[in-house]
């Protein structure tokens, strides 16, 4: 997103004298010390090419002082964020119904997932995101990256049981950890989500928490669904191990308010001034001015 603005607003202060001078100072016939006022002075018709261009010309010269500024805030140079990878569940419970509220409550528990963290994506406006699924194994379905729209539409195209119907939460966390290994972020985060237990994969959650912890990544997870369906043990040790938090949520309103939670746990560094990518137009407003002021003085020095 692009702000504009200016650095001097106001030097704007100057224009109205200027202007009111164009129209109302008289040539001074003999100047003792700055001659070349009398360029400003109103030698002509009121309204005619030359007095328009002269102020044409103190305009943007007035508009250069003040220096105008474009801020790119969706610019790589701006984000002070986080770093975050989901890791979402996708094994065959999760296509159960009866998560949802109201209308909701026939769509399946991952379509449900699917609408809200791709809400929680689109409100990590400062951070780069991105989605691991896993049943029998895990992939990437999104590398880290910084566009949201990208995210939340790869997010869509996933279904239910495209990594196996089991539940491989060692392979979770580990695709997770690979996914954030060339991660440049002081803040590294996993959100884990399952509605099962650990029942499938060749690596333990225990092995991948040993890669969790020796890559600094905080560990968040989220057991979906009635209690005693999900490993509310093993859950709540991984994110204790991972400096994280574990959350619980029976229905759609819940894991909203997980999420919701977690983005505030999360909140990103501000932006500071040194993060902020500033681009400068005075010189287009310089050379505007001065190229008005050399065709003005060429006609001039024809004319005499």
């Amino acid at each position: 997103m692009n702000v504009w603005s200016f650095d001097f607003p106001w030097a704007f202060l100057a224009l109205p004298p200027l202007l009111y001078c164009l129209y109302r100072c008289k040539v001074i016939v003999h100047p003792r010390y700055f001659p070349h006022l009398s360029f400003f002075g109103n030698i002509g018709r009121w309204q005619n090419l030359e007095w328009m261009l002269k102020n044409l010309a103190v305009i943007l010269m007035v508009g250069g002082l003040a220096t105008l500024v474009s801020v790119n805030y969706s610019d790589p140079k701006n984000r002070n964020g986080i770093d975050i990878v989901l890791s979402i569940d996708g094994s065959g419970s999760m296509n159960a119904s009866g998560f949802g509220n109201d209308d909701n409550g026939r769509k399946s528990r991952f379509e449900i997932v699917q609408k809200i963290a791709g809400d929680f994506v689109m409100k990590r406006i400062e951070d780069n995101v991105g989605v691991v699924m896993f049943g029998d194994f895990a992939f990437i379905a999104s590398p880290v990256t910084y566009e949201k729209e990208i995210i939340v539409e790869m997010i869509g195209y996933l279904s239910q049981g495209m990594a196996g119907q089991n539940t491989a939460i060692g392979e979770g966390i580990a695709m997770s950890v690979h996914a954030l290994r060339d991660s440049k972020a002081r803040s590294k985060v996993i959100i884990l989500l399952t509605d099962g237990e650990h029942n499938s994969g060749s690596i333990s959650p225990k092995e991948a928490m040993g890669q969790v912890r020796k890559e600094g990544i905080k560990l968040y997870t989220i057991g979906i669904g009635k209690p005693g369906e999900f490993d509310n043990a093993l859950l709540k040790k991984l994110a204790e191990e991972g400096g994280g938090r574990f959350f619980a949520a029976t229905n759609e309103e819940e894991l909203k308010a997980v999420y919701a939670q977690i983005d505030t746990l999360e909140k990103s560094s501000i932006k500071s001034e040194q993060h902020t990518f500033f681009e400068h137009y005075y010189q287009w407003f310089t050379a505007g001015a001065l190229l008005i002021v050399t065709w003005l003085m060429w006609r001039r020095r024809i004319a005499v």
